[in-house]
């Protein structure tokens, strides 16, 4: 534990074996000592879970970067967007992409501040690591958070046109599980169609469609496979990102989508493109809205080319 070791189980499992075989030899006078191994294999089972859990995340990256299809590295022209609507077009030159190669795909670091509930007051915090490609559009995104004492990790993942969501407690139990449903599949392409203005020139997909609303708005509409979302992104008279808008499944449980935004609290250049490094979430409900996440970009690289991890934010 003190080297933050994947293999930690392993050196633990063995202690515990070797500690109680020890116990049972000499029962009557060691006999307590078992409480004590009890912990320790409890911490054990939790390491293990933990590493099975990373290990399972970097399987599913390492495919999904195998997966992905390499774009033509040609830099973009003005004459590449003229086809997109004209606020597009504001957006694309303002940031920058103009002169750059298309980016290929993504890795990013987020420091984050989310509510379970509208109902919780105080924010818990959160690091979350993600992978994207563009070319199939996929992601693949991890978050360690605490809920309470208990520490909690969790997977979302969008590829092929359907959506998983993974939550668990201290990496073991589960609290969530769904896959395999419309709704999970419409709301993971909803926020991986929110989320290119991390790398605008995704814009530029063939699975997107861009209609002009009003002066500063465009309608995009997503297809992959047999799933399919619209929103709507907003920018300022420069083409600066304000807000995406979408109609979102929240869970389950929900009947009709909930309006859901994602707004721009602070613009920076990374990698030579300007874009949204702070940035919060709503969802707006039938009593109000429920701000639910605040976000900020620690770190982004484009066009990734080393082994995906989960890294060692879950050692922390």
């Amino acid at each position: 534990m003190i080297f933050n070791s994947d293999y930690y189980w392993l050196g633990g499992g063995l202690i515990v074996i070797i500690s109680q075989a020890f116990i049972v030899n000499h029962w009557s006078n060691a006999k307590y000592w078992t409480i004590l191994n009890a912990i320790f294999l409890i911490a054990t089972i939790i390491s293990y879970a933990t590493f099975s859990f990373k290990n399972k995340v970097s399987k599913e990256r390492v495919q999904m970067l195998r997966g992905s299809t390499n774009i033509s590295q040609k830099v973009i022209t003005e004459k590449d967007i003229s086809s997109l609507p004209a606020v597009v077009q504001k957006w694309l030159v303002n940031v920058g992409v103009i002169g750059k190669k298309p980016v290929t795909s993504v890795r990013l670091t987020q420091d984050l501040q989310l509510k379970m509930t509208p109902e919780q007051s105080e924010w818990n915090n959160g690091v979350a690591e993600q992978y994207i490609t563009v070319q199939p559009p996929a992601f693949n995104w991890s978050i360690k958070t605490r809920m309470g004492v208990m520490g909690v990790v969790g997977r979302d993942k969008f590829e092929n046109g359907q959506g998983e969501m993974i939550i668990k407690l201290m990496s073991l139990v589960s609290v969530a599980d769904a896959k395999q449903n419309e709704k999970v599949d419409q709301a993971t392409l909803q926020r991986y169609l929110a989320e290119i203005v991390w790398y605008p020139t995704a814009s530029l997909s063939p699975y997107i469609v861009w209609e002009q609303i009003g002066d500063n708005a465009a309608k995009a509409t997503m297809s992959v496979h047999k799933t399919k979302g619209t929103g709507v992104f907003y920018f300022d008279d420069h083409g600066n990102f304000l807000k995406f808008t979408a109609p979102r499944y929240k869970d389950l449980k929900d009947k009709e989508p909930k309006l859901w935004t994602v707004a721009a609290i602070k613009t920076e250049e990374r990698n030579g493109v300007k874009i949204p490094v702070e940035l919060k979430a709503d969802w707006e409900l039938d009593n109000g809205n429920w701000t639910w996440l605040k976000l900020k970009i620690k770190d982004i690289d484009y066009n990734v080319k080393e082994t995906p991890t989960v890294g060692n934010m879950y050692a922390k």
